[in-house]
């Protein structure tokens, strides 16, 4: 028997961990990207949720918050249209952050209605910032720091 030398490492793989386990050797649709996506997105959402409830706040209500932050020209539909939520959702989604004192309607015209934070709002505002980054801090966490800067332009280039 001759002696073999042993392969030459291969230099892409020199700073890197080596590669991990199949988390899911079993599962057939494993290595569809859709489905993939699908998993992540439940499990994040499951996880923000989570962390929401500290705050009294659905996921939902937690962006109507955000988007409403130093701004002062939004309408139910405004905001309808730049989260992708109908206008039979809007309406028992606005009224619980009414009933909550956390927004307030204000007349723009005759027939619209700007949508406000209260003061309360503001408060409850401030403390889902936190919430919300703390939870992106630790998603990017997650991801290996060679992919961190490909998966917000992957993910834009994805919702279209």
């Amino acid at each position: 028997m001759t002696d073999h030398a042993k392969p030459l490492p291969n230099p892409e793989l020199r700073d890197h961990d080596p590669p991990a386990a199949d988390p899911w050797p079993d599962d057939p649709l494993a290595a569809l990207p859709g489905y993939l996506l699908r998993r992540a997105a439940n499990a994040m959402m499951a996880e923000l949720a989570t962390r929401l409830t500290a705050l009294d706040l659905r996921i939902s209500e937690a962006t109507v918050l955000l988007l409403l932050g130093g701004r002062e020209d939004l309408t139910s539909a405004d905001i309808g249209k730049a989260l992708d939520i109908q206008r039979a959702n809007m309406v028992p989604l606005l009224a619980r952050l009414e009933t909550a004192g956390l927004i307030r309607r204000e007349p723009i015209n005759r027939k619209s209605q700007a949508i406000l934070l209260t003061e309360a709002g503001q408060d409850r505002l401030a403390r889902v910032r936190e919430v919300t980054d703390r939870f992106e801090r630790d998603l990017l966490d997650r991801v290996p720091d060679a992919h961190r800067a490909h998966l917000v332009p992957a993910l834009r280039a994805l919702s279209g």
